[in-house]
């Protein structure tokens, strides 16, 4: 067998060493920021954890059905980071659920607790929709016993990219807060606080959040401003009996998940917002 040029062998060892940077680089990575520290993890790394155990979801909020994960403990992430503070997971699609780091850290057996699900390379999960490969991982916060802390639907991001320790969604966006002054207990002030667990994970108001999937909630109109009382509510039920469109992504909220209180207090909030409006930039 005649030799390679010796030019020829180093050009293939070149080539295969792109090829494993390339593989390593398309490797989906989770940023992790708390403390003014940065981590970056791959799925790997993470199932190599010790914490890493075995995990079933009697029912799946995305899958909607009975699913096994490898998941770690999300309190191992977070070291250092106070009862007190927020957490933000933002996913690759542009939703964004900012979540108090006490139902994060929560570990007692009645508690809600939280777990990163972790997506192993040989053996993928499910897509989420038939027809789309895209599936829930490579990394997705579930719950064990979330009806124990009210959890909703929203604060299951999957496809989270970056969690970040950051302050409260208000205190970053003053834009969405009420009028100052209002009681604690006020309907307006409640709408607020569910609207930021169930709607503005996905959209802004008053150009202010960190969501980036649905359109803004007041301006140039508010949703109350352009849509019959009973026609909203059905959207926000069933968004597909108010307008069939296949590409939607907006969830229906059932009352099961937003009680009928807790929707007239969106409204009201919502209401409320649109004679709070921002002027749109020119």
């Amino acid at each position: 067998m005649t030799p390679r040029p010796r030019w020829l062998a180093s050009l293939a060892g070149l080539a295969a060493s792109l090829c494993v940077a390339a593989a390593t680089a398309a490797e989906p990575v989770l940023t992790v920021v708390t403390g003014g520290r940065t981590a970056t993890h791959t799925a790997a790394s993470l199932l190599a954890q010790p914490g890493v155990v075995t995990l079933t979801v009697p029912k799946d909020v995305s899958y909607k059905r009975r699913m096994t994960y490898q998941a770690l403990p999300v309190a191992a992430l977070l070291p250092g980071v106070a009862a007190g503070a927020s957490l933000r997971f933002s996913a690759a699609d542009g939703f964004a659920a900012t979540l108090p780091a006490d139902l994060l850290l929560a570990s007692a057996e009645l508690q809600p607790r939280a777990y990163l699900a972790i997506e192993v390379p040989d053996a993928p999960w499910p897509p989420l929709k038939a027809g789309d490969p895209a599936t829930a991982g490579p990394f997705y916060l579930v719950w064990v016993n979330p009806e124990r802390g009210m959890i909703v639907p929203e604060q299951w991001p999957y496809g989270v990219v970056r969690i970040e320790e950051v302050a409260p969604l208000g205190q970053r966006f003053p834009a969405l807060l009420p009028a100052s002054g209002m009681a604690v207990d006020a309907s307006v002030k409640r709408g607020f606080n569910i609207a930021v667990k169930n709607c503005l994970v996905c959209h802004t108001l008053n150009l202010a959040g960190d969501a980036t999937i649905g359109p803004d909630l007041n301006v140039p109109y508010n949703p109350t401003e352009y849509l019959r009382l009973d026609a909203l509510r059905r959207l926000i039920r069933d968004p597909q009996s108010l307008h069939r469109w296949p590409g939607g992504k907006m969830p229906g909220f059932s009352p099961a998940v937003l009680p009928d209180r807790d929707l007239n207090d969106v409204l009201a909030y919502l209401r409320h917002m649109a004679n709070r409006k921002v002027a749109l930039p020119k």
